[in-house]
């Protein structure tokens, strides 16, 4: 009763934000149901509603860590699954490593939880207004992360031996999760020297049987 009168009177944009905030699949699910038939209308809504920061609604969920929220939406059909967010340029994916960061008991979860989000599309190759690709916004400083940092150089890794690596840069491109990768593209990360993780760049196998041997040795 509480959440009805909460709602009540709030726009469709409001109550979106909400579900997403508060990992509602419920009041999402409600919402969608009201645009059956409607299928451009609800792809245009879930994709242009923003909130007064410029965040999406994807950008709300994934800073909240809300799997349930975000699997919903994932399911959604020309759902913009790459759009930057207009205060840092953030991706969703940036804004769920950041959410990691800041929930150390939570890394099992948020490893899950990329997953997810790379299985869908997710491209782990743009850059946000800091020039900061998504790993490389991993809290260095916690060892309990190496298995969220393979997990995305792997799948790029994979990505890119099957031709289906998109290119990243910056600059608010949208991304749907309906749509083909952009062929044979690859950026990459710039590091310091000492990174061996940061080394390999994916383009050959010569190259990545070097930075096996080197985890290997450093005993990772």
């Amino acid at each position: 009763m509480a959440d009805d009168q909460e709602h009540e009177g709030a726009s469709v944009g409001e109550r979106l934000i909400e579900a997403c905030r508060r990992d509602n699949v419920e009041l999402l699910d409600e919402i969608i149901a009201d645009y059956e038939g409607k299928e451009d209308e609800l792809a245009k809504l879930l994709n242009n509603t923003t909130t007064v920061m410029g965040n999406h609604l994807y950008h709300e969920a994934a800073l909240q860590g809300n799997y349930d929220i975000i699997d919903r939406l994932l399911d959604q059909d020309n759902f913009e699954i790459d759009k930057q967010n207009r205060t840092d340029g953030d991706t969703p994916l940036h804004c769920a490593i950041r959410w990691i960061n800041s929930e150390p008991a939570q890394h099992a979860f948020g490893h899950d939880l990329v997953a997810m989000m790379l299985e869908a599309g997710s491209n782990t190759r743009v850059r946000n207004k800091a020039k900061l690709l998504p790993v490389q916004l991993l809290d260095p400083s916690n060892p309990d992360l190496h298995k969220i940092r393979k997990l995305i150089q792997d799948h790029e890794y994979t990505e890119l031996n099957r031709g289906d690596f998109k290119d990243g840069g910056s600059g608010g491109g949208g991304g749907g999760n309906s749509n083909g990768a952009n062929k044979n593209a690859f950026v990459d990360i710039p590091q310091d020297d000492d990174d061996d993780d940061a080394e390999f760049s994916g383009s050959d196998e010569d190259e990545r049987a070097e930075w096996e041997r080197r985890r290997k040795a450093k005993g990772r």
